[in-house]
């Protein structure tokens, strides 16, 4: 194999990973807000910690999304756990405008990008894998 191809085949595996990343994060964070809602009607939360329960179910879904998109990239997990995230907004957003005639501006807006954004940084960080060790530079 040649390097061209091997490159085009990592490239098909990073691409592969950051969209199964994507609609892993979308998954999770759909699972976290339907027990937030289980939890707001049973009571256990106030209807006052919806932007607290958002943020925190963009942050959890895009870190598990972000770490299954790292798994494929053997170089910059940061940049493939950002671009999880980044997909899992765009996800949202087109799931949001399917759902509702028009896009609305609020605080939610700013909310959900940075915490799909900071999920998958933190995935990229902490998702590193092995890093390999430096041969000792010997002293003559």
């Amino acid at each position: 194999m040649s390097k061209a191809e091997a490159q085009g085949t990592n490239a098909v595996q990073m691409a592969t990973g950051v969209a199964l990343g994507g609609l892993l994060a979308l998954g999770l964070e759909l699972i976290i807000l339907l027990l937030g809602a289980v939890a707001v009607s049973n009571g256990i939360l106030n209807m006052d910690a919806a932007p607290q329960l958002t943020a925190a179910a963009c942050v959890l879904g895009c870190f598990g999304g972000g770490l299954l998109a790292c798994a494929k990239w053997k170089t910059r997990r940061l940049v493939g756990g950002l671009a999880t995230g980044a997909v899992c907004y765009l996800l949202i957003v087109a799931v949001g405008l399917l759902m509702s005639d028009g896009l609305t501006l609020g605080v939610q807006t700013l909310i959900e990008p940075a915490g799909c954004l900071c999920g998958g940084a933190l995935a990229g960080i902490l998702g590193g894998g092995k890093r390999k060790k430096r041969a000792a530079v010997r002293k003559k």
